[in-house]
């Protein structure tokens, strides 16, 4: 009789804990800068896009409901990290989205795979993501520093642009964007002249735009993003160097940054992207929910970056039938991206998502026709070509995956 009243004992607290499951929230964290100098490009952002990912879902998975946090890395890896441990130690996250600079986002990463959970890379451009820092549960979304210098430098290169000097924001980001761009510039008999770093939010240049003036070299890259960008295009307009016949290459240009430059400064630049809001009906129907959740503001590749890497991972979810990460991560890896602008694209072994880039030129205002009309489309690079080769991949995944 004990034994049999055990049995039903034990039975009905599996049910209850069950039950318990299948009303627990799949819970996703939003990180990002928030208030910095990037948060225009990441940011709320990248909230309204996880947002409307979950509405393209039901907001629901697996009949459980989805809910959203989000959290402010003031750009330092520690409180990225140290949140990211109280998100999945406390809080019971699922995933992260986002991940702000590249040095924070690389801490992120480590937390994540000793937590055995999925960070979804949206905001940092390190190619050392899906390189010698890669990860099973580490899926990088959006763009790299790989693919925005196959794009940007080998357009200005194709230009018979020769000599380069960069400027380089000095942390994770700017020196693998840097060390990217050098390799394309010398592998196509071009020469880098010099460097000069910089600290992340720097407002006076003129230091910097002295060395690069001083370099004579034909183009000065700015391998930085966002407020850093925006401030050394404008002062080098004001030092002359366009004028003295130096080309300006930014090698990360968003959206914002060309409204904040205004197409007067901006035009004739190339920049090298994975979303354009423009392309096509879908792309500015999905543009518009966005501005009106967003009270009018346009999304950048980041954002747009969020919203499909939170509906793949859902749909792998769906499709696992569990928020375990190791069988979301194979589901992830062996579905095909589908979204508004993405069509059957793949994820590679090394956790790389195959966006098509997309090639453009900043408009002359003359060319513009509409608020944020900015770009003329130059061209497609297909993923398998823009992003760095498997066969030159530094990831252990990679490695195992060919013993």
């Amino acid at each position: 009789m004990k034994g049999i009243v055990l049995a039903v004992a034990v039975a009905i607290m599996a049910t209850v804990s069950a039950k318990a499951e299948d009303a627990k929230p799949v819970k996703i964290g939003v990180m990002s800068d928030m208030n910095g100098p990037l948060s225009d490009y990441d940011g709320e952002g990248d909230v309204i896009g996880v947002k409307l990912a979950i509405e393209d879902m039901g907001g629901k998975v697996l009949g459980r409901p989805i809910e959203v946090i989000s959290a402010d890395t003031l750009n330092k890896p520690d409180v990225g990290s140290a949140i990211a441990r109280k998100w999945y130690d406390w809080e019971g996250v699922d995933a992260i989205v986002g991940g702000s600079t590249s040095a924070v986002g690389l801490a992120i990463q480590a937390v994540s795979r000793e937590k055995r959970r999925i960070f979804l890379i949206t905001d940092p451009g390190s190619s050392d993501f899906t390189g010698k820092a890669c990860s099973p549960y580490g899926f990088h979304f959006s763009y790299d520093t790989y693919a925005l210098s196959n794009g940007t430098v080998r357009a200005v290169l194709g230009q018979g642009k020769k000599t380069w000097f960069f400027l380089t924001v000095d942390y994770a980001f700017g020196h693998t964007l840097e060390q990217d761009a050098t390799a394309l510039v010398e592998a196509s008999g071009g020469k880098v002249l010099g460097h000069a770093r910089f600290p992340l939010g720097t407002n006076d240049f003129s230091s910097f735009l002295l060395q690069a003036q001083a370099s004579k070299a034909e183009v000065v890259a700015l391998a930085s993003a966002g407020a850093d960008t925006v401030n050394a295009l404008k002062q080098a307009d004001e030092f002359g160097l366009p004028q003295g016949g130096q080309q300006l290459a930014g090698l990360l240009v968003l959206l914002p940054d060309i409204d904040a430059l205004g197409l007067k400064a901006a035009q004739g630049l190339i920049v090298t992207e994975s979303f354009y809001w423009d392309v096509n009906d879908k792309t500015r129907a999905w543009s518009k929910r966005f501005e009106n959740a967003f009270k009018g503001k346009f999304p950048t590749m980041t954002h747009a970056g969020a919203y499909s890497a939170t509906l793949h991972y859902l749909k792998a979810v769906q499709a696992a039938g569990t928020t375990d990460a190791d069988k979301v991560a194979a589901k992830m890896r062996e579905l095909p991206i589908n979204d508004f602008y993405n069509d059957n694209v793949a994820i590679r072994a090394d956790g790389r998502a195959l966006e098509t880039m997309y090639l453009a030129q900043v408009k002359t205002p003359a060319e513009s026709h509409a608020p944020h009309d900015d770009y003329k489309i130059l061209g497609t690079i297909a993923g398998k070509d823009a992003f760095r080769p498997l066969s030159q991949s530094e990831c252990p995944l990679v490695r195992d995956a060919h013993k």
